[in-house]
């Protein structure tokens, strides 16, 4: 094979023309190799104009343009529109010409870009000038013929090659665990969203929400409050931290940018319910109260006295449940024991003939590692909503339900003597159930409000 080494290659006048083989003849540009075409050059095959190569592909000038300018066939252009409106004239029509235009800053929406005909030339087959006017733009246009002039064969938007763009907000008391914010409200607030992310970075988020618990009965040997209903997400958002023992997954939300409106219930007065707590369209209901009747159901059901029925669990109903039934006091040959209230995981414990019933026990989520209780059967985990535990009348003292819980009162004879405890703030736990009739029942602990998404 023969072999000829040149630097270039020139027609013998001045814009003449210099023909390279014959007809039917192949020329390949081996791998890695660069064609280079000179500004206002043309490659012609077989008198088509620019088809050498991929038809329509221009060379990208970085020298960006802010002020009007005549286009060159072969070029694209990033235009800044920043200062104002800028008009390009177009070449003159040859078929095959090609030209491309880019918005460098986003601003296209803003401050138009013009394209000027060049004479009688026609664009889209219209004889009006085309302006550019969609933020974030491209567009490349390729002369036909004199019917339809410039046509448009390339366009997109900056959007169809997205960056990672992640969750932004304030709100609430914030902390960092690696890539991912918490922010934990202990009263109300606004979680406010200003850059709402995509799906290439985050777009959703993970939440605890846990309502106030309920309060204890405050009549005779009476039943404990349940705890504040128990809703949280499965964690998929937000890294892989221990969710809960509830079971059942449950998607992360997604967030616009907006403010959304929190509430944290606060524990019930004595014989009391909770009261609801709210994370967008996420409510948990407050605690059933160990009182007897109508307030005995609620997030976990409060436990009862008297043989009277417990409250029910996870009322109104969601699935997973938020919380489960309380337990039911003085037993066939038990007098004198309340009930323990319902926990998030556990269902309360009945008054027995060796004592009160014991609180059922919470359910546990790290999402903050620094909030709920460290008192569960598990090592490390962070315990919410566990039931208060029943009143007794002189034979022991029920305890709550490990969530913050509070254990329930016992007199040693007449007026309470052991006081009952209330539910632990910020945890959703029901209050102690009393011993006598008006004396020592305690209140629920207050709820809370958690949300951690990945912000890098």
């Amino acid at each position: 094979m023969s072999e000829i080494k040149v630097n270039k290659i020139s027609p013998r006048t001045a814009c003449g023309t210099t023909t390279l083989g014959d007809s039917g003849d192949t020329f390949n540009l081996p791998s890695g190799g660069t064609l280079t075409i000179a500004s206002g050059a043309t490659i012609n095959n077989n008198g088509t104009a620019n088809n050498f190569g991929a038809t329509g592909a221009v060379n990208w000038q970085t020298t960006v343009k802010t002020s009007g300018f005549t286009a060159t066939s072969g070029e694209g252009y990033f235009i800044n529109t920043t200062g104002g409106a800028v008009s390009v004239n177009l070449p003159a029509g040859t078929a095959g010409a090609v030209v491309g235009f880019k918005d460098y800053a986003g601003t296209f929406d803003t401050n138009n870009v013009t394209l000027v005909q060049n004479g009688s030339d026609k664009i889209g087959g219209s004889t009006t000038n085309a302006t550019l006017n969609i933020e974030g733009s491209a567009i490349t246009l390729v002369f036909i013929d004199s019917t339809q002039g410039w046509l448009v064969t390339d366009s997109g938007l900056q959007t169809d090659a997205p960056q990672p763009s992640f969750v932004t907000a304030t709100g609430g008391t914030i902390t960092t665990s690696g890539d991912f914010k918490i922010h934990t409200f202990t009263g109300p607030g606004t979680f406010c969203v200003s850059n709402a992310g995509n799906d290439a970075g985050s777009n959703t988020v993970d939440y605890l929400v846990v309502a106030g618990g309920g309060s204890g009965g405050n009549s005779e040997q009476e039943g404990g409050g349940g705890g504040g209903g128990f809703r949280t997400s499965s964690g998929a958002a937000s890294g892989s931290y221990a969710v809960s023992c509830l079971g059942t997954p449950v998607s992360a939300l997604p967030v616009t940018a907006t403010g959304f409106p929190i509430t944290v219930g606060s524990g019930g007065a004595v014989e009391g319910r909770g009261s609801n707590s709210i994370f967008s369209s996420v409510t948990s209901t407050g605690g059933g109260s160990g009182a007897p009747g109508p307030l005995g159901p609620g997030g976990s059901g409060g436990g009862s006295g008297d043989n009277n029925p417990a409250g029910s669990g996870n009322t109104p109903p969601v699935s997973p449940a938020q919380g489960k039934d309380g337990g039911i006091g003085n037993q066939p040959d038990a007098n004198d024991r309340g009930g323990g209230g319902g926990g998030a995981g556990v269902v309360g414990f009945p008054g027995v003939s060796n004592g009160p019933g014991k609180g059922g026990g919470g359910s546990y989520s790290d999402i903050n590692p620094a909030a709920g209780v460290a008192d569960g059967p598990l090592t490390g985990k962070r315990y919410f909503a566990g039931g208060g535990g029943g009143g007794a009348w002189d034979l022991g003292r029920a305890g709550g339900g490990f969530g913050g819980g509070g254990a329930g009162a016992k007199a040693a004879p007449g007026p309470a003597s052991v006081p009952s405890e209330a539910g632990v703030a910020n945890t959703g736990g029901g209050g102690g159930g009393a011993a006598c009739s008006g004396k020592g029942a305690s209140a629920g602990g207050s709820g809370i409000v958690i949300i951690r998404y990945k912000f890098q």
